[in-house]
């Protein structure tokens, strides 16, 4: 039994890689989020940093605790990073769904799509920074404890909001709406889909063996004297790990879109087998 959802799992892997195949364009929605956290962290880290070398700001008081002044830039930084992120993915799921339906979505259609969320992914983005910043405050309170507590809460909210995303995108709840519908679809349907994101974990970490081959090559070309063909497969090697990073996010937003529209409408989408997706999550 455990063999045959461990296959039905990678059958699902396979059906997210052959829609990303058909719509390569999803791969913009990634890319571009990826830009947007990097812009995001430099706007915030050149200022930080400069004020930190000048002496103009301290990271932490007498006692060692983090000064209060970290708190609410945390809170400013993980609502920016939030938003730049669930907006992409807002938009990734947008057309997905339409791909699942029939439809032949363009990147115009996902960007509007999430657009027209605006008011709920804001929203979400609030209450993500500020479970983000209760997050860290539980971890520096005490440094082994509050990081075991701040983990163990992490991930459990990390499951209980799987669905927010799709169910943002679609059913245009407020946030906390949106948490409890992602509970109910998640007590509907998951007796058997956290192994189904296993299959999809092991075939992102299929995809990063060329890379990693590529990578050990050119450290062995640079040990051997190989100078500028060693940096150049190394270099390589960095962009394919970048190029398989946005691919596995896609992978990720697709099966999501998949998951939901089934748990949700009990549809099966297109491009996945009816089979495999009763196989992978039987409805309690």
């Amino acid at each position: 039994m455990f063999f045959d959802r461990i296959s039905n799992s990678f059958a699902l892997a396979r059906s997210s890689w052959n829609v990303l195949r058909e719509e390569k364009q999803l791969l913009v929605f990634p890319i571009v989020s990826g830009i947007g956290c990097l812009l995001v962290l430099a706007s915030f880290a050149a200022p930080i940093v400069a004020l930190a070398l000048g002496g103009q700001i301290h990271f932490r008081d007498a006692n060692g605790h983090p000064e209060l002044w970290t708190y609410p830039v945390a809170f400013a930084f993980y609502f920016c990073n939030y938003f730049v992120i669930v907006f992409c993915n807002s938009a990734l799921i947008s057309c997905a769904l339409m791909r699942f339906n029939g439809q032949e979505p363009t990147l115009a259609d996902g960007f509007s799509a999430a657009w027209s969320r605006l008011p709920q992914i804001v929203a979400w983005s609030l209450l993500s920074a500020t479970i983000g910043v209760l997050l860290k405050a539980i971890e520096n309170v005490h440094e082994r404890a509050g990081q075991i507590i701040s983990s163990l809460l992490g991930t459990a909210w990390t499951i209980i909001t799987y669905f927010v995303v799709p169910v943002l995108v679609v059913e245009k709840l407020g946030p906390i709406d949106a948490v409890r519908r992602s509970m109910q679809l998640l007590k509907q349907t998951w007796g058997e889909a956290l192994i189904g994101h296993f299959g999809l974990g092991l075939f992102k970490l299929l995809l990063t063996l060329p890379g990693i081959l590529i990578v050990v090559l050119g450290g062995a070309m640079l040990m051997g004297n190989l100078f500028a063909i060693g940096v150049a497969f190394i270099v390589l090697g960095i962009l394919y790990f970048l190029a398989v990073a946005a691919i596995g996010a896609a992978l990720d937003t697709i099966f999501l879109g998949a998951l939901y529209q089934f748990a949700a409408f009990h549809r099966v989408p297109s491009g996945f087998d009816a089979g495999v997706m009763e196989g992978a999550f039987r409805r309690k």
